[in-house]
Parts: C-alpha cells; sequence; structure tokens
C-alpha cells in the first residue's frame, strides 16, 4: 500500500485532482481549510471552456451541472469607437458550446458529492495549511486544525490552494507582474435577452465582459484602480447609467445590478512549478488577468493531466525528478500559451495611441473574415495546447 497522494486545497482545481485519482483507484488526502459545505452558496461566475466540461463529463460530474450551467454560443469581440468586431459561434466550429458559465458554488458541491461516493477519500475539513517544505525523501505539509498543529508527509503533495500565499518554498521562485488594474464584478439584468451570447469589449479604460449566467449577465469590468474605484463608489442609478455609456446598446438598456466586488489584477507565475515531491497546480501556479477567461480552465487541465502523469509513473517514482521533469514538460506550452496570450490582449487592446486603435479594429474585421484563424483560435480556447 502506498502513501496516499495529498493535495493542499479542495477548491474545484484539487477537488478535480482528487475525484481523477480516484477514477484510477489512487489513495487521496485533501486538506480544506474552510469548513464542509461552506462554498455552496457562492454564486461568484466562472467561465468553463468545452475542454472543461469535457473533463467534467469524463468524471461523471457535468450530468449534475448541466440544468445549472449557461451555454456560451457566441463570443462577440469589439472594441469601443470602431465598427471592427468578430463573432466566435459554436455551430461555425461543430461544439455544442463555445464554454459555459456556472457558479463557484455549483461546481464545489458537485464535486464534493462526486468524491463522496468513494468510502475511502480522506478530506480533512478546517485545516489551514502554515508551512509547506519539499525535501529529496518527501515533501511535509504543517496544517492548524481546532487550534492544534499537526503535519503530513507524502511522496507526493500538490498544492491547489487557489493562490493563498504560504510564503517562500524552497527551490520555488514566483515571478509577478502588477497591472495596476483593478476588475469589477457583478450581475446585471438587461433589457435584452443575451441569446447565449457573451460579449468582450475593449475599451481604453481596460477589457469588459458580458457573460450568460442565467436569465442575466455576469459582469467582469477592468480598468485602472483609481478609475474602478470611482466607478464602485457611484449608487446603483448613476453606475448602470455609466456602464450603459461604456458598453453600448447591445444588450439595450441595463436595469438592474447585484453586490459589487473588486480584486486587483495581475500576471503571476512560479519557475518552477515542482519542488522534490511537491507540485503546484492552477491559480497557486499561475495567474492570469481575467480577459478571454483563460486562467480557470488552464488550472482544471493541470489536475487532469498531473492525475494522467500520477497513473503513469510507479508509485516509487512519485515526486522523483524523471516525473517532475515530465510534468512540467507536459502543461509548459499550455500555460505558457495562457499566459502569453492573457498578457498580449491586455497590452494590445487597453490603450488608446493614436493610430493603434484603427489597426486594432481594422484586426477585428479581418478575424472575422480568416475561418481557419478564427478556428485554431476556437481550439485553443477550447482545449489549451492539445487543441
Amino acid at each position: 500500500m502506498t502513501d496516499p497522494v495529498i493535495i493542499v486545497g479542495g477548491g474545484p482545481v484539487g477537488a478535480t485532482l482528487a475525484l481523477t485519482l480516484k477514477h484510477k483507484a489512487i489513495a487521496v488526502t485533501m486538506l480544506e481549510a474552510r469548513a464542509k459545505g461552506a462554498t455552496y452558496q457562492d454564486q461568484r461566475a466562472l467561465a468553463l471552456s468545452y475542454g472543461s466540461r469535457a473533463i467534467l463529463e469524463k468524471l461523471g460530474v457535468w450530468a449534475k451541472l448541466d440544468a445549472q450551467a449557461t451555454a456560451i454560443n457566441t463570443i462577440h469581440i469589439s472594441q469601443r469607437g470602431s465598427f471592427g468586431r468578430s463573432l466566435l459561434k459554436a455551430q461555425d466550429h461543430d461544439l455544442p458550446a463555445l464554454g459555459y458559465v456556472l457558479s463557484y458554488g455549483a461546481l464545489t458541491k458537485a464535486l464534493d458529492e462526486a468524491l463522496a461516493e468513494f468510502n475511502d477519500v480522506k478530506v480533512i475539513y478546517e485545516a489551514e495549511a502554515t508551512h509547506i517544505e519539499p525535501a529529496l525523501d518527501a515533501a511535509t505539509v504543517r496544517f492548524d486544525q481546532a487550534s492544534t498543529s499537526q503535519h503530513l508527509s507524502s511522496s507526493l503533495l500538490v498544492l491547489a490552494d487557489g493562490g493563498r500565499s504560504l510564503g517562500d518554498i524552497s527551490g520555488i521562485q514566483r515571478e509577478t507582474k502588477m497591472y495596476g488594474h483593478d476588475a469589477l464584478v457583478t450581475k446585471v439584468k438587461c433589457e435584452l435577452p443575451h441569446d447565449n451570447i457573451a460579449y468582450e469589449r475593449f475599451t481604453p479604460m481596460g477589457p469588459v465582459a458580458l457573460l450568460p449566467n442565467g436569465k442575466d449577465f455576469s459582469l467582469v469590468w477592468t480598468g485602472k484602480q483609481a478609475e474602478v474605484a470611482q466607478v464602485m463608489a457611484l449608487d446603483d442609478a448613476e453606475f448602470l447609467s455609466q456602464l450603459h455609456r461604456h458598453f453600448g446598446d447591445r444588450v439595450g438598456r441595463f436595469l438592474s445590478v447585484g453586490k459589487r466586488l473588486t480584486f486587483p489584477l495581475k500576471l503571476s507565475y512560479l519557475n518552477p512549478v515542482t519542488a522534490p515531491h511537491l507540485v503546484v497546480i492552477g491559480n497557486a501556479a499561475q495567474t492570469m488577468h481575467p480577459v478571454a477567461g483563460q486562467g480557470f480552465n488552464v488550472g482544471l487541465r493541470d489536475a487532469y493531466e498531473l492525475a494522467q502523469q500520477i497513473a503513469h509513473t510507479a508509485p516509487e517514482a512519485w515526486g522523483q525528478n524523471a516525473m517532475m521533469r515530465a510534468y512540467q514538460q507536459d502543461r509548459k506550452t499550455d500555460t505558457k500559451r495562457g499566459l502569453m496570450f492573457t498578457d498580449f490582449l491586455v497590452n494590445l487592446f487597453s490603450n488608446d495611441i493614436v493610430g493603434v486603435s484603427s489597426l486594432r479594429g481594422m484586426s477585428l474585421g479581418m478575424l472575422d473574415l480568416l475561418k481557419p484563424v478564427k478556428s485554431r483560435l476556437v481550439r485553443k480556447m477550447s482545449f489549451g495546447s492539445r487543441g
């Protein structure tokens, strides 16, 4: 009997890894800082690619989520002040949808219920990790639970805690680029039905996205921190009026807005993402700008691909150099492309340099005409580097 794989973090990425491993009869112990069920009412919107749906289908989870998810059948990409625009349509690429919008709470609940079907899955709730130490024979995590400090060691420890910092980990360096921008997220009700269309609109202030969510839209409005703070301070009526001026008439008038939250935007990644007997995945390994909705989907692919790597490695070789190199090589292209793509879009579209704006508008118009380019873009957005 081999030691179980230890997963630090029981959110969607950690739980997807645990469930994939259990389907392969690999023992798992998972530490989750929150209480059981604490996130089930979390209504934050997640944008899932079609490839992420395919992963959840393989794990038998999607059937529980299908009725709660809102399909994105079309993505409308435009630039403020320009006639150039591009449409990506699922039917043009033989896909049932380009993606889906689902609440964080619904996904975590479905994953937890699927894990509960395995009687031998050990989940330790309210276990706050305080320190991780990789070593040549095993990696160790120290955690606090019920005011008691404890520790566990394994030949393979996976950090999937969503980016909460545990400080420096020996042998791993974090590179961070702060954009100086914030994202404002909320839910808005509009005059016109969304017809399963997602909107990505580039403005000099920053990208703004409307994602169909139920009967309404989830809004992601980005911009410089001072600009977002001003928008955040508006009352609901003035906020809706300014959003209409900023976004335009495509969905009619904005009728109401929910609770507004903001968070800072950054590009952050670990180099490397492994140390002896330790792998870091998901937002703990890389954090991307929300433009194009790549970050969560890259993290889910981290979990699924790592599970394949574990299953195809002899247990006595878990966490050793050969396995660590193989995992890094397998994920390097997908992660790098996601980081570069989102950073490129932010740098290209979030400025108003004379002459560049018209060129960008022309480029969007050209994209709409170049079907092979559109097909490649859709494949990469749906399936990452394997698309």
